[in-house]
């Protein structure tokens, strides 16, 4: 049964992230809903592992057309509860996590700077932030601390794009 569980969270994360790579350009209409609507954008461009879906992008537009520190703020949110599919990736998939180059370069990290690692990544925009969530994931962290250090590194990050989408 625990087997069948860590089949199913890696194999969610995946088909979750397909999925949204797939219909990205139909998920566009969530931008006429305003703030619910980035929210939306950036939950679900961050939930793809691995494969690239621009979420950045809802920020910098966002901020153009409303208030940029609450697209920040909203955006943010969006972010870190997207970013759980990568945690729940390293869950299911600790044995695979261990195997991975970058991965293992993470760790190290993880090992010698903690959740700081995690705060650096997601502050700053790069593909890397999946696998720091499934090395979190994988290494057991509580998926409270998890959030607590990803949602300020997001933070810091979608507030700056949106004021840069506000200056245009």
């Amino acid at each position: 049964m625990k087997e069948l569980k860590k089949y199913l969270l890696v194999g969610g994360a995946v088909l979750f992230s397909v999925l949204i790579f797939i219909f990205r350009d139909k998920l566009t209409y969530l931008q006429n809903f305003g703030y619910v609507g980035i929210f939306f954008l950036s939950l679900l461009g961050n939930a793809t592992v691995i494969l690239p879906v621009p979420a950045f992008l809802t920020a910098l537009v966002g901020g153009a057309v409303f208030n940029p520190f609450i697209v920040g703020i909203v955006a943010a949110l969006g972010a870190t509860i997207g970013e759980l599919t990568g945690y729940y990736a390293g869950v299911g998939g600790s044995e695979f996590v261990k195997t991975d180059e970058k991965i293992v370069k993470i760790q190290k990290w993880m090992e010698k700077y903690g959740l700081w690692t995690i705060f650096f990544l997601a502050a700053i925009p790069n593909p890397a932030f999946d696998l720091a969530g499934m090395v979190a994931g994988a290494s057991k962290i509580p998926v409270w601390k998890y959030l607590l250090v990803v949602f300020p590194g997001k933070l810091i990050k979608f507030i700056i794009i949106a004021y840069a989408g506000s200056i245009f």
